[in-house]
């Protein structure tokens, strides 16, 4: 689902196709609604811009929904939840269908068309494949590049793919791409069994067996053999892998992880289930429809050896603890990592926002709820952070391009550490996302239209290749075909090399002045030993705003002990400080 959240100033849209939805149920929150269908295929949903799986109103509220009070799941998370920006509306343009969430290009640019019309302010889309696409296609590479070349910032979900390198699927220079973080929430689910031993998982559970012992059953032990099943398989869970006879109204051990696990002891009757994976630490896990948690290697092993010293097996599932995580924010191993698959030299994901365990609104029957709140984890949450954020900011700068406003937003955001985020920047981007300094950057790194048109002509989209993008008589120069990614006035700063010891890189840069008329700011490099970063001039002295400087970077090498060096550029004239993040790394 497409979301679009306009800015507070902005009180129309255009409302089509309303047959389901009744125009009684909009509201000041919500302005307009869409659905795209070409296939009219509605198997498994309804035809309307109704939300059926509960995802398109989770981040929706995330981004710009109302506050309440005492909102909670069942009792976990209980607070007051609020989006970003409260005041700004939205327009909802519906695009993904089934319980698969699925989409098809022709419905995603005509969506794109409508929301260009529409004059919406920012674009939300938590929406991406699982693989990356180069641009000519990827229907979210073309219609982004529209959208922003009318003046519309468009914030996507950097994929739910990680933790392997180069599983960033949104990454166009012209997209603000955002990564998920932790937050200081944690759920601890205790798995108790029948000889008193006790073994934490964690797993939002929102289920409560008030200590009633259930039987305990491998899956492994209880194979769906008319349907070819195994114990090779059967001990996943998986769909239709489970005889229902032995796994019903019990508690299920289920080895793992892969996708589905638990999938075929839900669908069978079971009282509960224990999942496993490699860690316990931060896996993309949401509530399930019975009691669960998920477990260790260790934990799943101890369990095992349990069940098999003795015939009658028991364990209880108890209601989740919320538990303060003192490691967050860190990023988690499902949200996709960098480098860009595509263009190497520049950073994906830009930045990172909060996307675990997230608490929002959710329609009635999403996903088979019937909560008005749920408990969410992925990229998808993260985007909307950003996405308010960015809607915030331009409700200070109405007139900022979608540029000015990605180059805020990074150059504030808060550093990480790779201690706990190995990755780095491949991980985080520039950092954690920073509201409260976001609109006052001090200076900005802009692009317009044409800068992105002479990136993608350095790609070697020319012709008919460039044309099925811009779709007009777009040509490219020859100074833009000789043109490289390094040249692109981007605020981060990615370089691949071959050889850790020779690095040689230069970057050309324009800063804007947004802060103070007058003022002076002074270049302050951290890097790590061996790797030298000379910034000519390192003195950038500006006498009004709007006003523009150019500097050039020469990165030098080597580097030492890592494929991978982090570094960074600041410029400071002691009130504002403009940090861009530098990534050097051996390209695999």
């Amino acid at each position: 689902m497409l979301v679009l959240v306009l800015h507070p100033r902005n009180g129309k849209a255009n409302v089509k196709a309303m047959e389901i939805l009744l125009v009684t149920n909009l509201n000041s929150k919500i302005i307009g609604a869409q659905y795209y269908r070409a296939s009219r295929s509605f198997e498994g949903d309804v035809e309307s811009p109704r939300d059926s799986s509960g995802h398109g109103t989770h981040t929706a509220s995330t981004a710009a929904g109302n506050t309440v009070s005492k909102a909670s799941l069942n009792g976990l998370g209980l607070g007051t939840a609020r989006g970003g920006v409260p005041s700004a509306r939205i327009a909802v343009y519906k695009v993904c269908w089934g319980s698969d969430i699925s989409s098809a290009d022709a419905d995603i640019l005509a969506a794109f068309d409508d929301a260009i019309a529409d004059g919406v302010d920012i674009l939300s889309i938590s929406v991406g494949s699982n693989i990356p696409f180069d641009y000519l296609n990827d229907p979210f590479a073309i219609g982004s590049f529209h959208a922003t070349r009318n003046g519309i910032l468009v914030s996507m979900a950097a994929g739910n793919e990680g933790p392997g390198a180069k599983t960033v699927t949104n990454f166009a220079p012209w997209q603000l791409s955002v990564a998920a973080t932790t937050i200081n929430r944690q759920f601890i689910t205790k798995v108790q069994l029948g000889n008193g031993k006790i073994y934490e998982g964690l797993l939002p559970n929102i289920y409560d067996l008030r200590g009633e012992f259930y039987p305990l059953i491998y899956g492994g032990d209880a194979p769906n053999t008319k349907a070819g099943a195994t114990g090779t398989i059967s001990r996943f869970c998986v769909r239709d892998a489970l005889e229902e006879d032995l796994i019903k109204g019990k508690i299920v051990l289920c080895d793992g992880p892969i996708d589905g696990a638990g999938v075929g002891a839900i669908l069978g009757g079971a009282a509960g289930i224990v999942l496993t994976g490699k860690k316990v630490v931060d896996e993309a896990l949401g509530p399930y429809p019975v009691p669960a948690s998920y477990v260790g290697l260790e934990e799943n092993s101890d369990i095992y050896k349990y069940i098999n010293s003795t015939r009658n097996a028991t364990a209880t599932i108890w209601k989740s603890e919320e538990i303060s995580d003192v490691l967050a924010p860190y990023v988690p191993s499902y949200s996709s990592r960098g480098p860009n698959p595509i263009n190497p030299n520049i950073l994906k994901p830009d930045l990172a926002a909060p996307g675990t365990y997230i608490l929002a609104a959710y329609p009635p029957s999403g996903g088979g709820s019937r909560a008005r709140y749920y408990i969410e984890t992925g990229t998808s949450m993260a985007c909307p952070h950003a996405t308010a954020v960015a809607a915030y900011v331009k409700s200070f700068h109405p007139k900022w391009s979608p540029a000015a406003i990605q180059s805020a937003l990074i150059t504030t955001a808060k550093p990480m550490s790779a201690k706990t985020s190995p990755d780095a920047e491949f991980a985080y981007g520039a950092g954690l996302i920073n509201p409260s300094t976001a609109p006052y950057p001090g200076l900005v790194y802009d692009l317009d239209e044409q800068d992105y048109i002479d990136f993608l002509c350095s790609q070697g989209y020319s012709g008919k290749l460039l044309q099925t993008i811009t779709k007009d008589k777009t040509s490219c120069s020859s100074k833009s075909i000789n043109g490289t990614t390094n040249d692109m006035n981007y605020p981060s700063f990615a370089l691949s090399i071959k050889d850790p010891k020779f690095v040689n890189g230069v970057f050309h840069r324009t800063v804007t002045n947004v802060g103070s008329s007058k003022s002076t700011y002074r270049a302050k490099v951290v890097a790590p030993l061996g790797l030298k970063i000379n910034v000519n001039p390192s003195v950038l002295s500006f006498t009004s705003l709007g006003q523009k400087k150019s500097f050039v970077i020469t990165i030098k090498g080597p580097i030492e002990k890592s494929n991978l060096v982090s570094a960074s550029l600041v410029w400071d004239d002691g009130a504002f400080q403009v940090r861009s993040p530098m990534i050097v790394y051996v390209a695999v």
